[in-house]
């Protein structure tokens, strides 16, 4: 097994083909947590929002140029920048990528001068919610409730007072 810091990141757009096996298996996860088909959900957000102009989306790569994790942000305003699609590829799970993903996000935002990080997830992911709340993100819903009452789990992160950490 590859240890993490045998990982390269890279920016693409969401158009480069590396990207499509994780957004392929991010979809089918959704669909089998929320009953439904999230494919549609995953392409709400034209390509064109994770852009240089807009946002960005990188990627992490095995030195063997294996696509294993990746996320991308968008413009939620002026301000802020909107985490999406952050995703582990299901083999290569529990290694703190995800992590290294979200700080890389971070890392690229704050360079192009956002102040602030929003995000939602889905209240069937404690995993995800788990790593927002280890990684410094408030949350902006009531933690003691049901996840199930609330629907997406919303939260925020100021990258004012975020010491640069570079992945």
């Amino acid at each position: 097994m590859t240890s993490a810091t045998e990982l390269t990141v890279i920016q693409v757009p969401v158009s480069d083909p590396r990207v499509r096996p994780l957004l392929r298996e991010l979809g089918d996860e959704y669909s089998r947590r929320y009953g439904k088909d999230a494919h549609a959900e995953l392409a709400r957000y034209p390509d064109e929002e994770f852009t240089a102009s807009h946002g960005g989306v990188l990627l992490l790569l095995l030195e063997a140029g294996t696509p294993v994790a990746g996320g991308a942000f968008r413009r939620h305003d002026p301000h802020t920048a909107e985490l999406k699609r952050i995703w582990t590829h299901s083999a290569h799970r529990r290694r703190g990528l995800a992590r290294r993903v979200v700080a890389a996000l971070e890392a690229e935002a704050r360079s192009r001068g956002y102040r602030r990080v929003y995000l939602t997830t889905g209240p069937r992911q404690p995993e995800a919610r788990g790593l927002y709340l280890a990684t410094g993100y408030t949350p902006l819903f009531d933690t003691a409730a049901d996840p199930e009452t609330i629907g997406p789990l919303a939260f925020e992160k100021d990258l004012t007072h975020v010491k640069e950490n570079t992945p």
